[in-house]
């Protein structure tokens, strides 16, 4: 929501250095608490139109955002979305990232997406975020063709692809 624009600024603020290679996108587009407001009403305009699925972080006593987590629908045949997440650095280490991942495959398996397969990529170098998507249930799997090229400073082996098919 709109009224979270400061929280999630913060959150972005505090972290950029760190997050800069994983979300370049999302940190180049929030460079002031406004940029802040304008993503956060794309994010229910993309909710709206199914192009993207942001969901916040928080920690429910007191309320503190933590980061959010996204699920990007490729809308084929076979219906496959890429979820990506972040946690405030402080958040790191308490369960999170996995409790915001099992609500996130709850929402890629239901109705209102219905995917077929969850994919996930993670950094070689972040192997918290691989345990989160291994004790979610996803399995390592070999790196998809990609009809883009990969970021300019990343190379597809500092890469790692998990998956998870409908039950």
């Amino acid at each position: 929501m709109p009224s979270d624009e400061a929280a999630f600024f913060a959150v972005l603020g505090k972290d950029r250095a760190r997050l800069q290679e994983a979300f370049p996108a999302r940190l180049a587009a929030v460079q002031t608490s406004a940029d802040a407001g304008r993503i956060l009403e794309s994010f229910d305009l993309d909710w709206h139109t199914k192009r993207m699925f942001v969901l916040g972080i928080w920690r429910t006593a007191g309320g503190q955002y933590l980061g959010d987590i996204s699920l990007k629908p490729t809308w084929a045949r076979t219906v496959t979305a890429e979820i990506g997440y972040y946690l405030a650095s402080e958040a790191e280490g308490y369960g999170y990232a996995r409790e915001a991942l099992t609500a996130a495959v709850q929402l890629g398996f239901s109705p209102i997406i219905n995917a077929d397969r969850l994919v996930i990529r993670c950094r070689v170098d972040n192997p918290r975020s691989c345990a989160v998507a291994v004790a979610n249930g996803f399995q390592l799997v070999p790196p998809q063709p990609r009809l883009w090229s990969p970021r300019k400073l990343e190379k597809e082996s500092d890469i790692l692809h998990f998956a998870l098919n409908r039950p």
